[in-house]
């Protein structure tokens, strides 16, 4: 369905045509802008996956009961 998707005559189509939306001043700020929303979304997805293990919710008050009920024993 989409072999022939990507090939040069198209990828050209479509810069021409962004070319023509955004003309050639705006065309690096669009670039500029592109690239920073890339970059923020890598960063942040790494944030999320290097976090490791983080504990389920809750844990903390489990803790805090079992040793108020130890205590009470």
């Amino acid at each position: 369905m989409f072999e022939g998707l990507f090939q040069p005559s198209h990828l050209l189509l479509i810069l021409l045509i962004v070319l023509i939306i955004f003309g050639p001043g705006k065309l690096p700020e669009v670039g500029a802008a592109i690239g920073r929303s890339i970059r923020e979304f890598r960063h942040s997805f790494r944030d999320d996956t290097a976090g490791g293990e983080t504990e389920p919710p809750g844990t903390a008050m489990r803790e805090q009961l079992s040793r108020s009920t130890q205590q009470q024993q």
